[in-house]
């Protein structure tokens, strides 16, 4: 079969669905490549570059499975041959009219942004490796229009204070965005409605603000519910706060299948200071802020910039073909079984299911529900056991236990031989002393502390030898064995230490 590569329809795409690293991945899969001419060219991937990597220039809607960034245009759609398969974002749940569309046509059309949020698909997510990009270039362009340093610096000409930043939203955009401004020296804030992802956000160095209600709770998708009029309230009253201090909001709150929710009203931008700047990353489905407009840019009468720009990750175009094409090799990679260059979609595949919008003519949009959960299960509703409670052991019984062990020492070195009472002392002492060091040693060292220590089956080695062949084949035998498990606790234990030194080396 033949693997088609579409030169974008949309005015201003410069990304393409595949580059010359990815085309050369997709051919080891036993297809044949066939790139647009110009397809490449806004995102620096000459022509050349395609055909050295084993693709032919040429009309890629003639191709079996066509590939695209966006949904292709009308007159691209019209061309593409009957029973072919296009991989494209089509937006099936913001673009009904596209659905109808795509159902009066005879192929099978699969939507790249439909891919449902669970483990075997996360490297097939284009959404999230589009937020990465758009949430790194979100600062990036804040930071052109705000005009001023992030970080904070003391010189002889003064002091200037760091950019205060306050990010709503902690997805994959969001904590793109914490951590590429806390880079450049800002002062990062964070708000999320899902308590769990505050660990990730101190993590970047970002402080983690957090709404106090009821309705808070992990969430069991990994994105953020609609939230009711109680956390809506107390959000407005934090939001009102911080945005009279902070210089640059980023907004990147979105409820799958539904329009952006409004955070940042017309107030709260009246009330920031001159200056400011304002990134909406939801402006394609609606908006987090009231004025934002949709791929512009707009400055209110009181000095606030806001950004409703739409191509944030488009203006990374190279890296963010890279992403997008390996996302869809993945995709292939999973269609192709048996590497022999031969799409197969596997209906009973949740993840296939998922993002086919029309098979073979039909529509099959929306697809079943996927069971998603980045939160463990609830347990059943049967009462669980009492976990047992351990009772600690009273004075008389500690002292009964020490006394008993006394009383069984001095019998055993009653009736042990003379020669063994050395040892006996020494094994004795050699408890007791292991006990108190290895007890006051801090759980995070226990690892390297065994794995040097360990090196005390050295002795064990060292004994074994002086008693193999010299004794009966018992002893030979048991020597032996001793000198095999000891030197694999030695060599074991340094072999560790080696490689927990290793994680620390920056080479």
């Amino acid at each position: 079969m033949i693997v088609g590569v579409l030169k974008e329809a949309r005015d201003g795409e410069k990304r393409v669905a595949a580059t010359p690293a990815t085309i050369e991945q997709v051919r080891t899969l036993g297809y044949e490549v066939l790139v647009d001419p110009g397809a490449g060219a806004a995102a620096g991937f000459a022509d050349s570059a395609y055909e050295a990597a084993g693709a032919r220039i040429g009309d890629a809607v003639a191709a079996d499975v066509v590939l695209g960034v966006n949904a292709p245009g009308p007159a691209q759609l019209d061309a593409v041959r009957p029973e072919a398969t296009v991989i494209a974002l089509f937006a099936p749940a913001f673009d009904p009219a596209m659905v109808e569309d795509l159902g009066r046509r005879p192929f099978t059309a699969l939507s790249m942004d439909a891919v449902p949020r669970i483990s075997r698909a996360q490297s097939m997510d284009v959404l999230s490796s589009m937020a990465n990009i758009a949430g790194y270039r979100a600062v990036v362009e804040a930071a052109h229009e705000f005009g001023r340093f992030f970080t904070g610096q003391v010189t002889a000409a003064g002091k200037v204070l760091p950019a205060k930043v306050l990010v709503a939203g902690a997805g994959v955009a969001g904590l793109a965005a914490i951590g590429t401004a806390g880079s450049l020296g800002a002062v990062v804030r964070a708000t999320d409605p899902r308590p769990e992802v505050a660990d990730q956000v101190r993590s970047l160095g970002g402080e983690y603000l957090s709404i106090a209600s009821p309705e808070v709770e992990v969430s069991a998708t990994g994105y953020a519910k609609e939230m009711g009029d109680d956390y809506k309230a107390r959000e407005a009253e934090l939001y009102a706060a911080q945005c009279r201090e902070a210089d640059i909001v980023i907004t990147t709150a979105l409820i799958p299948g539904r329009p952006a929710p409004v955070l940042l009203t017309a107030e709260m931008v009246a009330d920031m200071k001159p200056g400011s700047v304002v990134v909406d990353m939801a402006a394609a489905n609606g908006g987090n802020v009231v004025g934002s407009v949709k791929g512009g840019r707009t400055v209110t009468e009181n000095g606030v910039t806001i950004l409703g720009y739409t191509d944030l990750a488009g203006r990374l175009p190279a890296q963010a073909s890279q992403l997008y094409g390996t996302n869809l090799v993945n995709l292939l990679k999973l269609m192709t079984p048996d590497r022999d260059g031969r799409l197969v979609l596997d209906w009973d595949d949740p993840v296939q299911r998922s993002i086919t919008v029309v098979r073979d003519g039909e529509s099959a949009w929306p697809p079943p529900p996927v069971q998603v959960s980045a939160a463990p299960a609830a347990p059943a509703a049967a009462p669980a056991p009492a976990p047992a409670v351990r009772k600690p052991l009273t004075a008389g019984r500690r002292f009964g236990g020490v006394a008993l062990a006394a009383l069984l020492l001095f019998l055993a070195a009653g009736f042990a031989p003379a020669a063994l009472l050395p040892h006996l002392t020494v094994f004795v002492l050699a408890i007791v002393i292991g006990y108190y060091v290895i007890g006051h040693v801090h759980h995070a060292l226990h690892t390297p502390l065994m794995s040097v220590t360990n090196a005390i089956s050295g002795i064990i080695v060292v004994g074994a030898l002086l008693q193999i062949g010299h004794g009966s084949t018992v002893v030979t035998v048991l020597s032996a064995v001793a000198i095999l498990l000891a030197s694999i606790n030695v060599f074991g234990g340094f072999a560790v230490t080696r490689r927990m030194l290793a994680m620390f080396n920056r080479s």
